[in-house]
Protein backbone atom coordinates (compact mmCIF):
# COMPACT_ATOMS: atom_id res chain seq x y z
CA UNK A 1 0.00 0.00 0.00
CA UNK A 2 1.57 3.29 -1.15
CA UNK A 3 -0.37 5.66 1.07
CA UNK A 4 -2.03 4.83 4.38
CA UNK A 5 -5.53 6.35 4.68
CA UNK A 6 -5.82 8.91 7.46
CA UNK A 7 -6.78 7.31 10.77
CA UNK A 8 -5.93 3.75 9.65
CA UNK A 9 -3.42 1.51 11.47
CA UNK A 10 -0.57 -0.14 9.58
CA UNK A 11 1.47 -3.22 10.46
CA UNK A 12 1.92 -6.96 10.06
CA UNK A 13 -1.30 -8.89 9.50
CA UNK A 14 -0.78 -10.92 12.71
CA UNK A 15 -0.92 -7.66 14.68
CA UNK A 16 -4.56 -7.38 13.62
CA UNK A 17 -5.67 -11.02 13.53
CA UNK A 18 -4.21 -14.48 14.09
CA UNK A 19 -4.86 -17.46 11.83
CA UNK A 20 -4.82 -21.01 13.21
CA UNK A 21 -4.75 -24.35 11.44
CA UNK A 22 -7.94 -26.42 11.74
CA UNK A 23 -8.42 -29.84 13.30
CA UNK A 24 -8.38 -33.21 11.60
CA UNK A 25 -11.69 -35.07 11.45
CA UNK A 26 -12.79 -37.51 8.76
CA UNK A 27 -16.42 -37.96 7.83
CA UNK A 28 -16.22 -41.53 9.12
CA UNK A 29 -15.04 -40.27 12.51
CA UNK A 30 -17.82 -37.67 12.77
CA UNK A 31 -20.65 -38.43 15.18
CA UNK A 32 -24.28 -37.56 14.51
CA UNK A 33 -24.94 -33.97 15.49
CA UNK A 34 -25.68 -30.47 14.22
CA UNK A 35 -22.22 -28.90 14.47
CA UNK A 36 -21.01 -27.94 10.97
CA UNK A 37 -17.58 -29.18 9.94
CA UNK A 38 -16.14 -26.46 7.70
CA UNK A 39 -13.59 -27.53 5.07
CA UNK A 40 -11.84 -25.45 2.42
CA UNK A 41 -14.95 -25.76 0.23
CA UNK A 42 -17.49 -24.85 2.95
CA UNK A 43 -19.68 -26.96 5.23
CA UNK A 44 -18.88 -30.58 4.33
CA UNK A 45 -20.71 -32.57 7.03
CA UNK A 46 -21.78 -32.38 10.68
CA UNK A 47 -20.45 -33.55 14.06
CA UNK A 48 -21.62 -33.51 17.68
CA UNK A 49 -18.68 -31.51 19.09
CA UNK A 50 -17.63 -27.92 18.32
CA UNK A 51 -14.03 -26.76 18.44
CA UNK A 52 -14.74 -23.03 18.03
CA UNK A 53 -17.48 -20.76 19.33
CA UNK A 54 -18.98 -18.01 17.14
CA UNK A 55 -18.39 -15.62 15.61
CA UNK A 56 -15.92 -17.38 13.38
CA UNK A 57 -14.12 -16.80 10.08
CA UNK A 58 -12.67 -19.70 8.10
CA UNK A 59 -10.69 -19.88 4.85
CA UNK A 60 -9.08 -22.67 2.86
CA UNK A 61 -5.58 -23.84 3.80
CA UNK A 62 -5.29 -26.82 1.48
CA UNK A 63 -7.11 -27.82 -1.68
CA UNK A 64 -9.44 -24.93 -2.47
CA UNK A 65 -8.01 -21.51 -1.62
CA UNK A 66 -9.58 -18.06 -1.60
CA UNK A 67 -13.12 -18.67 -0.33
CA UNK A 68 -13.88 -17.22 3.12
CA UNK A 69 -16.77 -18.31 5.35
CA UNK A 70 -18.42 -16.49 8.26
CA UNK A 71 -19.80 -18.76 10.96
CA UNK A 72 -22.50 -17.55 13.33
CA UNK A 73 -22.88 -20.91 15.14
CA UNK A 74 -20.44 -23.20 16.99
CA UNK A 75 -18.37 -25.10 14.42
CA UNK A 76 -15.44 -27.42 13.75
CA UNK A 77 -12.80 -25.96 11.38
CA UNK A 78 -11.34 -28.82 9.36
CA UNK A 79 -7.63 -29.51 8.99
CA UNK A 80 -7.85 -28.20 5.39
CA UNK A 81 -8.67 -24.70 6.69
CA UNK A 82 -7.27 -21.77 8.61
CA UNK A 83 -9.59 -20.10 11.13
CA UNK A 84 -9.26 -16.76 12.91
CA UNK A 85 -8.15 -17.60 16.43
CA UNK A 86 -7.87 -13.96 17.55
CA UNK A 87 -9.72 -11.05 15.92
CA UNK A 88 -7.57 -8.51 17.79
CA UNK A 89 -10.59 -6.40 18.68
CA UNK A 90 -11.65 -6.05 15.04
CA UNK A 91 -15.16 -6.61 13.69
CA UNK A 92 -15.34 -10.32 12.68
CA UNK A 93 -17.54 -9.59 9.65
CA UNK A 94 -15.03 -6.97 8.48
CA UNK A 95 -12.23 -9.52 8.89
CA UNK A 96 -14.20 -11.86 6.65
CA UNK A 97 -14.54 -9.11 4.01
CA UNK A 98 -10.86 -8.20 4.36
CA UNK A 99 -9.69 -11.80 3.81
CA UNK A 100 -12.17 -12.26 0.98
CA UNK A 101 -10.82 -9.20 -0.82
CA UNK A 102 -7.22 -10.20 -0.12
CA UNK A 103 -7.17 -12.91 -2.81
CA UNK A 104 -5.46 -15.45 -0.57
CA UNK A 105 -5.11 -17.95 -3.43
CA UNK A 106 -2.22 -15.85 -4.79
CA UNK A 107 -0.12 -16.94 -1.79
CA UNK A 108 -0.24 -20.61 -2.81
CA UNK A 109 2.93 -22.21 -1.40
CA UNK A 110 2.60 -25.63 -3.05
CA UNK A 111 3.49 -26.96 -6.46
CA UNK A 112 0.76 -29.59 -6.87
CA UNK A 113 -1.98 -29.33 -4.21
CA UNK A 114 -2.80 -25.65 -3.51
CA UNK A 115 -1.64 -24.83 0.03
CA UNK A 116 -1.70 -21.63 2.09
CA UNK A 117 1.08 -21.12 4.67
CA UNK A 118 -0.26 -19.00 7.54
CA UNK A 119 3.23 -17.90 8.53
CA UNK A 120 3.70 -16.29 5.11
CA UNK A 121 0.34 -14.55 5.40
CA UNK A 122 1.07 -13.32 8.93
CA UNK A 123 4.16 -11.45 7.67
CA UNK A 124 2.23 -9.34 5.17
CA UNK A 125 1.94 -5.60 5.84
CA UNK A 126 -1.65 -4.36 5.85
CA UNK A 127 -3.76 -1.40 6.97
CA UNK A 128 -6.99 -1.55 9.02
CA UNK A 129 -9.54 1.22 9.61
CA UNK A 130 -11.00 2.01 13.00
CA UNK A 131 -13.58 -0.32 14.50
CA UNK A 132 -16.32 2.24 13.80
CA UNK A 133 -15.35 2.47 10.13
CA UNK A 134 -15.14 -1.32 9.90
CA UNK A 135 -18.71 -1.61 11.16
CA UNK A 136 -19.93 1.01 8.68
CA UNK A 137 -18.19 -0.79 5.78
CA UNK A 138 -19.86 -4.05 6.82
CA UNK A 139 -23.28 -2.35 6.81
CA UNK A 140 -22.73 -1.03 3.29
CA UNK A 141 -21.48 -4.33 1.84
CA UNK A 142 -24.30 -6.21 3.61
CA UNK A 143 -26.79 -4.03 1.70
CA UNK A 144 -25.34 -5.27 -1.59
CA UNK A 145 -25.22 -8.86 -0.30
CA UNK A 146 -28.91 -8.70 0.66
CA UNK A 147 -29.82 -7.35 -2.79
CA UNK A 148 -27.85 -10.19 -4.42
CA UNK A 149 -29.53 -12.79 -2.19
CA UNK A 150 -32.98 -11.35 -2.99
CA UNK A 151 -32.24 -11.49 -6.72
CA UNK A 152 -31.03 -15.08 -6.43
CA UNK A 153 -34.30 -16.01 -4.70
CA UNK A 154 -36.22 -14.34 -7.53
CA UNK A 155 -34.18 -16.31 -10.07
CA UNK A 156 -34.97 -19.56 -8.29
CA UNK A 157 -38.68 -18.65 -8.09
CA UNK A 158 -38.70 -17.88 -11.83
CA UNK A 159 -37.06 -21.23 -12.56
CA UNK A 160 -39.67 -23.02 -10.47
CA UNK A 161 -42.46 -21.20 -12.32
CA UNK A 162 -40.95 -22.18 -15.66
CA UNK A 163 -40.59 -25.79 -14.53
CA UNK A 164 -44.24 -25.90 -13.49
CA UNK A 165 -45.36 -24.34 -16.77
CA UNK A 166 -43.26 -26.79 -18.78
CA UNK A 167 -44.79 -29.78 -17.01
CA UNK A 168 -48.30 -28.54 -17.77
CA UNK A 169 -47.80 -27.06 -21.25
CA UNK A 170 -45.68 -29.88 -22.69
CA UNK A 171 -48.24 -32.49 -21.62
CA UNK A 172 -51.31 -30.48 -22.64
CA UNK A 173 -52.55 -30.24 -19.05
CA UNK A 174 -52.83 -26.50 -19.62
CA UNK A 175 -53.81 -25.35 -23.11
CA UNK A 176 -54.53 -22.11 -24.88
CA UNK A 177 -58.30 -21.59 -25.36
CA UNK A 178 -58.02 -21.49 -29.15
CA UNK A 179 -56.56 -25.02 -29.22
CA UNK A 180 -58.59 -26.71 -26.47
CA UNK A 181 -61.27 -28.20 -28.70
CA UNK A 182 -61.61 -31.37 -26.62
CA UNK A 183 -60.84 -32.45 -23.06
CA UNK A 184 -60.30 -36.10 -24.01
CA UNK A 185 -56.85 -37.61 -23.51
CA UNK A 186 -55.06 -40.82 -24.49
CA UNK A 187 -52.26 -42.86 -22.93
CA UNK A 188 -48.75 -42.92 -24.40
CA UNK A 189 -45.34 -43.95 -23.07
CA UNK A 190 -44.77 -40.25 -22.42
CA UNK A 191 -47.94 -40.13 -20.32
CA UNK A 192 -51.50 -39.19 -21.16
CA UNK A 193 -51.78 -36.54 -23.90
CA UNK A 194 -54.65 -34.65 -25.57
CA UNK A 195 -56.31 -36.77 -28.25
CA UNK A 196 -55.52 -34.20 -30.93
CA UNK A 197 -51.77 -34.35 -30.18
CA UNK A 198 -49.49 -36.75 -32.01
CA UNK A 199 -46.83 -38.88 -30.36
CA UNK A 200 -44.18 -39.47 -33.01
CA UNK A 201 -40.54 -40.55 -33.33
CA UNK A 202 -38.01 -37.77 -33.87
CA UNK A 203 -37.34 -39.22 -37.35
CA UNK A 204 -40.79 -37.91 -38.39
CA UNK A 205 -39.81 -34.31 -37.65
CA UNK A 206 -36.02 -34.23 -38.18
CA UNK A 207 -33.23 -35.73 -40.27
CA UNK A 208 -29.50 -36.21 -39.72
CA UNK A 209 -27.07 -33.92 -41.54
CA UNK A 210 -23.54 -35.18 -42.05
CA UNK A 211 -21.50 -32.62 -44.02
CA UNK A 212 -17.73 -32.70 -43.53
CA UNK A 213 -15.38 -29.73 -43.73
CA UNK A 214 -13.59 -31.25 -46.71
CA UNK A 215 -12.26 -27.96 -48.04
CA UNK A 216 -10.75 -27.02 -44.67
CA UNK A 217 -12.75 -23.80 -44.27
CA UNK A 218 -11.71 -21.69 -41.30
CA UNK A 219 -15.20 -21.38 -39.80
CA UNK A 220 -15.79 -20.79 -36.05
CA UNK A 221 -15.56 -23.99 -33.99
CA UNK A 222 -18.41 -24.79 -31.60
CA UNK A 223 -18.76 -27.12 -28.63
CA UNK A 224 -21.83 -28.27 -26.73
CA UNK A 225 -22.17 -27.76 -22.97
CA UNK A 226 -24.67 -29.10 -20.49
CA UNK A 227 -26.11 -25.76 -19.38
CA UNK A 228 -25.39 -23.37 -22.26
CA UNK A 229 -25.95 -25.54 -25.32
CA UNK A 230 -23.72 -24.63 -28.28
CA UNK A 231 -20.92 -22.18 -27.47
CA UNK A 232 -17.92 -20.79 -29.34
CA UNK A 233 -15.02 -23.03 -28.29
CA UNK A 234 -12.37 -20.30 -28.42
CA UNK A 235 -14.46 -17.84 -26.40
CA UNK A 236 -15.82 -20.33 -23.86
CA UNK A 237 -12.90 -22.72 -23.38
CA UNK A 238 -10.04 -20.59 -24.70
CA UNK A 239 -9.08 -23.17 -27.32
CA UNK A 240 -10.47 -25.33 -30.12
CA UNK A 241 -11.57 -28.52 -28.44
CA UNK A 242 -10.38 -32.00 -29.46
CA UNK A 243 -8.15 -31.13 -32.40
CA UNK A 244 -6.58 -28.27 -34.37
CA UNK A 245 -7.05 -30.26 -37.58
CA UNK A 246 -10.45 -29.14 -38.84
CA UNK A 247 -10.63 -31.20 -42.02
CA UNK A 248 -12.65 -33.95 -40.34
CA UNK A 249 -15.01 -31.59 -38.50
CA UNK A 250 -18.71 -31.41 -39.32
CA UNK A 251 -20.47 -28.36 -40.71
CA UNK A 252 -23.33 -27.08 -38.54
CA UNK A 253 -25.42 -24.28 -40.04
CA UNK A 254 -27.70 -21.76 -38.39
CA UNK A 255 -31.00 -23.44 -37.49
CA UNK A 256 -29.51 -26.92 -37.05
CA UNK A 257 -29.12 -28.97 -33.87
CA UNK A 258 -26.11 -30.82 -32.51
CA UNK A 259 -25.69 -33.19 -29.60
CA UNK A 260 -22.74 -34.94 -28.00
CA UNK A 261 -23.15 -38.52 -29.19
CA UNK A 262 -21.28 -39.88 -26.16
CA UNK A 263 -22.54 -37.39 -23.57
CA UNK A 264 -26.14 -36.55 -24.40
CA UNK A 265 -27.36 -38.11 -21.15
CA UNK A 266 -25.60 -35.20 -19.41
CA UNK A 267 -27.81 -32.76 -21.31
CA UNK A 268 -25.23 -31.86 -23.97
CA UNK A 269 -27.55 -30.81 -26.78
CA UNK A 270 -27.68 -27.43 -28.49
CA UNK A 271 -29.31 -25.29 -31.19
CA UNK A 272 -27.05 -23.42 -33.63
CA UNK A 273 -28.05 -19.75 -33.72
CA UNK A 274 -24.56 -18.25 -33.31
CA UNK A 275 -23.20 -18.20 -36.88
CA UNK A 276 -24.46 -18.75 -40.42
CA UNK A 277 -21.92 -21.57 -40.77
CA UNK A 278 -19.72 -23.15 -38.07
CA UNK A 279 -17.82 -26.35 -37.39
CA UNK A 280 -18.21 -28.95 -34.70
CA UNK A 281 -16.20 -32.02 -33.75
CA UNK A 282 -17.01 -35.29 -35.55
CA UNK A 283 -17.87 -36.62 -32.07
CA UNK A 284 -21.20 -34.76 -32.38
CA UNK A 285 -24.37 -35.66 -34.28
CA UNK A 286 -25.92 -32.87 -36.35
CA UNK A 287 -29.56 -32.81 -37.46
CA UNK A 288 -32.18 -30.38 -38.76
CA UNK A 289 -35.95 -30.24 -38.49
CA UNK A 290 -38.71 -30.57 -41.04
CA UNK A 291 -41.60 -28.15 -41.55
CA UNK A 292 -44.00 -29.80 -39.12
CA UNK A 293 -42.10 -28.88 -35.94
CA UNK A 294 -41.06 -25.56 -34.40
CA UNK A 295 -37.33 -25.52 -33.58
CA UNK A 296 -37.77 -23.68 -30.29
CA UNK A 297 -40.53 -26.07 -29.16
CA UNK A 298 -38.45 -29.16 -30.00
CA UNK A 299 -35.38 -27.77 -28.26
CA UNK A 300 -37.30 -27.02 -25.07
CA UNK A 301 -38.81 -30.52 -25.08
CA UNK A 302 -35.43 -32.20 -25.53
CA UNK A 303 -33.80 -30.06 -22.82
CA UNK A 304 -36.25 -31.18 -20.13
CA UNK A 305 -35.08 -33.43 -17.31
CA UNK A 306 -37.54 -36.06 -18.52
CA UNK A 307 -35.74 -36.34 -21.87
CA UNK A 308 -32.31 -36.25 -20.29
CA UNK A 309 -33.45 -39.36 -18.41
CA UNK A 310 -34.81 -40.90 -21.64
CA UNK A 311 -31.44 -40.28 -23.33
CA UNK A 312 -29.72 -41.92 -20.39
CA UNK A 313 -31.91 -45.02 -20.69
CA UNK A 314 -31.34 -45.21 -24.45
CA UNK A 315 -27.59 -44.73 -24.25
CA UNK A 316 -25.79 -48.01 -24.76
CA UNK A 317 -23.33 -48.48 -21.91
CA UNK A 318 -22.99 -48.96 -18.19
CA UNK A 319 -21.88 -46.80 -15.27
CA UNK A 320 -18.28 -47.85 -15.81
CA UNK A 321 -18.31 -47.92 -19.60
CA UNK A 322 -19.85 -44.97 -21.36
CA UNK A 323 -21.89 -45.77 -24.42
CA UNK A 324 -23.29 -43.56 -27.16
CA UNK A 325 -26.62 -42.54 -28.63
CA UNK A 326 -26.27 -42.47 -32.40
CA UNK A 327 -28.84 -41.06 -34.79
CA UNK A 328 -30.45 -44.43 -35.57
CA UNK A 329 -31.49 -44.87 -31.93
CA UNK A 330 -31.96 -41.16 -31.18
CA UNK A 331 -34.36 -40.70 -34.09
CA UNK A 332 -36.66 -43.43 -32.75
CA UNK A 333 -37.27 -41.62 -29.46
CA UNK A 334 -40.85 -40.32 -29.44
CA UNK A 335 -41.98 -36.77 -28.64
CA UNK A 336 -45.41 -35.20 -27.99
CA UNK A 337 -46.43 -33.05 -30.95
CA UNK A 338 -49.33 -30.58 -30.92
CA UNK A 339 -50.18 -28.54 -34.00
CA UNK A 340 -47.49 -26.20 -35.31
CA UNK A 341 -49.46 -23.15 -34.15
CA UNK A 342 -49.80 -24.55 -30.62
CA UNK A 343 -46.11 -25.47 -30.58
CA UNK A 344 -45.22 -21.86 -31.32
CA UNK A 345 -47.49 -20.54 -28.58
CA UNK A 346 -45.99 -22.95 -26.04
CA UNK A 347 -42.46 -22.03 -27.13
CA UNK A 348 -43.25 -18.31 -26.84
CA UNK A 349 -44.49 -18.67 -23.26
CA UNK A 350 -41.43 -20.67 -22.22
CA UNK A 351 -39.17 -18.21 -24.04
CA UNK A 352 -40.66 -15.37 -21.98
CA UNK A 353 -39.75 -17.37 -18.86
CA UNK A 354 -36.19 -17.72 -20.16
CA UNK A 355 -36.01 -13.96 -20.79
CA UNK A 356 -37.17 -13.22 -17.23
CA UNK A 357 -34.50 -15.57 -15.82
CA UNK A 358 -31.82 -14.06 -18.08
CA UNK A 359 -32.70 -10.49 -17.03
CA UNK A 360 -32.62 -11.41 -13.36
CA UNK A 361 -29.32 -13.22 -13.86
CA UNK A 362 -27.84 -10.13 -15.53
CA UNK A 363 -29.08 -8.01 -12.62
CA UNK A 364 -27.49 -10.38 -10.09
CA UNK A 365 -24.20 -10.39 -12.00
CA UNK A 366 -24.21 -6.58 -12.14
CA UNK A 367 -24.82 -6.37 -8.38
CA UNK A 368 -21.96 -8.81 -7.78
CA UNK A 369 -19.61 -6.70 -9.90
CA UNK A 370 -20.71 -3.55 -8.07
CA UNK A 371 -20.19 -5.21 -4.71
CA UNK A 372 -16.72 -6.42 -5.68
CA UNK A 373 -15.67 -3.00 -6.98
CA UNK A 374 -17.06 -1.24 -3.92
CA UNK A 375 -15.27 -3.67 -1.60
CA UNK A 376 -11.95 -2.99 -3.33
CA UNK A 377 -12.37 0.76 -2.82
CA UNK A 378 -13.65 0.56 0.76
CA UNK A 379 -11.05 -1.98 1.93
CA UNK A 380 -8.18 0.11 0.57
CA UNK A 381 -9.52 3.46 1.80
CA UNK A 382 -9.86 4.90 -1.72
CA UNK A 383 -13.49 5.51 -0.75
CA UNK A 384 -14.11 6.53 2.86
CA UNK A 385 -17.33 6.30 4.84
CA UNK A 386 -18.65 8.71 7.41
CA UNK A 387 -18.50 7.40 10.96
Amino acid sequence: MNKIPEGWRYGRLDSFLVLQRGFDLTQRQAQEGNVPVVSSSGISYYHNVAKVQPPGVVTGRKGKLGDVYYMGVPFWPHDTTLWVKDFGGNEPKFVRLFLEGFNLERFDAATSVPTLNRNNVHKLRVAFPSLEEQERIVEIIDTWAEAIALTERRIEAARQRKQGLMQRLLTGRVRFPEFAHSTQRRETKFGDLPVDWEYVPISKVAKEVNVRNQEDHNYPVLSCTKHHGLVDSLEYFGRQIFSDDLTSYKVVRRGQFAYATNHIEEGSIGYQDLHDVALISPMYTVYETKDRVDDSFLYKVLKTEKYRHIFEINTNGTVNRRGSLRWKAFSQIHIPLPSLAEQRCIAAVLQSCDCEIELLTQKRDALQRQKKGLMQRLLTGRVRVKV
